[in-house]
């Protein structure tokens, strides 16, 4: 695509953002700006303490 093209569509884009009407989720900011993750799950995958607590590389050092 040339630099006229690519230019034109990004011109298109910024035009439609900038005109377009959003309606924003208050709730969600609100949760976001407050800290507070109800929707979120609190567990990580590395809370489990059997995988990632091993080095994997001490079966090969000389330190034992």
């Amino acid at each position: 695509m040339g630099r006229g093209r690519q230019k034109a569509k990004q011109t298109k884009v910024a035009r439609e953002l900038k005109y377009a009407s959003f309606e924003p989720n208050y709730e969600a900011l609100e949760r976001e700006l407050s800290g507070r993750r109800s929707d979120v799950a609190t567990t990580s995958r590395y809370d489990s303490d059997d995988e990632y607590d091993k080095d994997p590389y001490s079966d090969w050092s000389d330190e034992r």
